[in-house]
């Protein structure tokens, strides 16, 4: 069976080609789905059917999905546009025939606090609404999210958050990626579940300050910001100032633990331990 991955010149889209590819699965039996093919090059030259289609267009998305049956939906990285960009990728879901669909959501979706959780929850229920079958990858926080906190440690001796005392559990992206290839490739029934995807190391921002400690080889301690005095730190650090609210909302959700799970999901499909923060911050 044909599997299509959206969004797949991008990190967590490589990933999963990768995973597929380790589980089995031919090269040609893969659709890597982007919006430039020449960022897909090499997926191409590997034997990966590249196909082009931007999340806006409806037509593309039809086309590119034709003779698909299992399709990753990769949410998109465009806030406040997803709803509509994945809308048409369900609906071309639909029209192409794709008879299930993967979608990489957010935890706790339907009841979250985060911001960014609403374009997850509106997914979920288009998908619902669809009659497509589906499975829910609710992924957690990735530790990669936190390789800028590196370069902040070694300057100023301090991690910067708005997340108190909560604990995030994390993983890495290769993790999560992995967990989907594991569920398209799986022989179980998978229409219908929710997986509520994190890391084995639930840490809070003082025990992720000790280990960047560790990494930058010098002594690093958390500071805590409200939400709003955090959001000005990282646009003062040069991050758009939208994307500074997401991330400083996100925070203010660890603090109440909307990154955080005990589930266990993450680590049976992977049949292993999640990454360590340390492996994939220090590597």
């Amino acid at each position: 069976m044909t599997i299509a991955v959206t969004g797949a010149a991008g990190h967590l889209g490589r990933l999963a080609i990768d995973a597929l590819q380790e589980r089995g699965v031919a090269a040609g039996d893969i659709v890597a789905i982007v919006r430039d093919a020449a960022r897909a090059a090499d997926l191409s030259e590997a034997g990966v059917q590249v196909r082009v289609a931007d999340y806006s267009d409806s037509q593309a998305l039809t086309t590119a999905l034709s003779g698909v049956g299992k399709l990753l939906l990769i949410s998109g990285s465009e806030v406040g546009q997803r709803v509509a960009q994945h809308a048409n990728i369900i609906n071309a879901a639909n029209a192409a025939g794709v008879t299930f669909v993967a979608y990489t959501s957010i935890l706790a979706a339907q009841t979250s606090p985060l911001a960014l959780a609403e374009e997850h929850k509106a997914t979920e229920d288009l998908l619902g609404e669809s009659g497509v079958q589906y499975v829910l990858l609710r992924n957690g926080w990735y530790w990669e999210n936190y390789v800028s906190a590196i370069g902040t440690a070694k300057a100023t001796g301090a991690l910067f958050g708005a997340a108190g005392t909560g604990s995030v559990a994390a993983a890495a992206r290769k993790d999560y990626a992995e967990a989907a290839a594991a569920i398209l490739t799986s022989d179980e029934t998978q229409a219908g579940k929710i997986y509520e995807l994190g890391g084995d190391e639930r840490l809070t921002y003082p025990e992720l300050a000790e280990v960047l400690s560790g990494i930058v080889g010098a002594p690093v301690a958390y500071k805590n910001l409200a939400e709003e005095e955090y959001s000005r730190v990282l646009e003062e650090a040069g991050v758009p100032a939208p994307f500074a609210k997401v991330l400083a909302n996100s925070d203010a959700g660890i603090a109440v633990g909307a990154l955080d799970t005990t589930s266990g999901d993450l680590q049976r499909l992977l049949g292993r331990p999640s990454t360590p923060v340390a492996e994939v911050l220090g590597g």
